[in-house]
């Protein structure tokens, strides 16, 4: 099996010839089938849940597909899994109920690596808790995560460690597997960010060894949607805000108000729309693994492309080396601020990012502050036509 970027690029209304979408990592286009799923759930008749009548049992239909299509995705249990507007607020919600657990004296264990929706929160449930938090720092010369210094950092006082499964910023993958092995030795939970990582890879949380694992469907082609999935007896643990009112019920209790029903039929169409990639015959998960292996393939070739024309070219200073990484990667261009570049580009029709990208630590980390550098990332659509665009205007600017 191989990936067809033509028929992919036909899937993507929003996506042509004259403008080069390089922008993923900050999020990547729509698919048709979303579009159509959200606006026929619109159309419909579809009230709040719970009620005696058909418009209520279409919403909690609804939520029931959207949880299932979720698991498939992450291969957990439908009941684990909590759905919200977006991955800070479920998991800003999750670091209230488990701030409930803490004590003056705990410990919790981040790293500078990451996007700051899996630092802050923590960092503010720390201080509300008397917790400390200790930090993980990043190799500044490859833009590497060293396990080994986990060892040293997690103690029998440690209750939590976050940690990115990918970098938004450049790319950096760390050996999740094995920091969550020596968090979960000393009896703490891990708490993985996979936004950046689950667009590219096939996940399993369980062999990630993620006590919770959270992501956006709209960094993989899907509508404005986080979630964060775990084991339901740990959620079943943990005492979240709610309303009285409100279902006790897990994972129901975790989120607030009313369902994005629209967003979460939107949900459901991107998960069959990533399996649709996959030759038919099997279960969904089976098409899902299928497929994001072959969209690995395909991005991690394009990637080198990139990688290899950047690295040749004069005037470009790449940001960290990192051993393995997502098909991100920032850089520098000499004598042009960060946002310039961007701005440049974007005039000749090509999108990427400059700035911080809320990886707030780890651009102080490598000393480049707020202004940060200049991100390109590949997702599935994207075409070796376009890194040769990229490429050509970055030699113009260069000279």
């Amino acid at each position: 099996m191989s990936l067809d970027p033509i028929g992919v690029r036909a899937q993507f209304p929003a996506i042509t010839d004259d403008v080069a979408q390089l922008d993923g990592p900050g999020g990547t286009q729509t698919a048709e089938p979303v579009a159509v799923a959200v606006a026929d759930a619109l159309r419909a008749a579809v009230s709040n849940r719970h009620g005696p009548f058909a418009a209520s049992e279409r919403a909690e239909r609804i939520v029931v597909d959207a949880r299932q299509a979720a698991a498939d995705l992450l291969n957990v249990a439908p009941s684990g899994v909590v759905l919200g507007p977006n991955m800070t607020t479920v998991t800003l919600g999750l670091a209230r109920a488990l701030r409930r657990t803490w004590s003056p004296g705990d410990e919790v264990v981040l790293s500078r690596l990451d996007h700051d929706a899996n630092i802050r929160p923590w960092v503010i449930a720390a201080r509300d808790a008397g917790a400390t938090v200790r930090w993980a720092e990043v190799d500044v010369a490859t833009g590497d995560l060293p396990v080994g210094q986990y060892a040293d950092l997690v103690t029998a006082r440690t209750r939590l460690v976050a940690v990115t499964s990918a970098s938004n910023a450049i790319g950096t993958m760390p050996d999740v597997r094995a920091i969550a092995d020596i968090a979960h030795a000393a009896g703490a939970l891990v708490h993985v960010d996979g936004v950046h990582a689950t667009p590219h890879h096939s996940v399993d949380v369980a062999a990630l060894g993620a006590d919770f694992y959270a992501c956006s469907s709209y960094k993989f082609y899907g509508p404005h949607l986080g979630m964060t999935a775990a084991d339901p007896a740990l959620w079943a643990e943990l005492t979240p805000d709610k309303l009285l009112p409100s279902p006790d019920s897990v994972p129901d209790r975790f989120e607030t108000g009313t369902m994005q029903f629209e967003l979460l039929a939107g949900l459901t169409a991107c998960v069959d729309y990533i399996a649709s990639l996959a030759p038919e015959g099997g279960t969904r998960r089976d098409r899902l693994v299928a497929a994001m292996t072959d969209v690995t393939a395909y991005e991690s070739a394009l990637f080198a492309e990139l990688l290899a024309g950047l690295r040749v070219m004069d005037g470009i200073e790449l940001v960290a080396a990192p051993a393995r990484r997502s098909p991100t990667v920032a850089f520098n261009v000499a004598g042009w601020a960060p946002a310039d570049v961007a701005k440049a580009l974007g005039a000749q029709g090509i999108c990427v990012w400059a700035g911080h990208y809320y990886a707030f630590e780890l651009m102080a980390a490598l000393g480049l502050g707020e202004g940060g550098a200049v991100r390109v990332g590949i997702a599935h659509y994207n075409t070796r036509a376009e890194i040769e665009r990229l490429l050509a205007a970055l030699r113009r600017l260069t000279g």
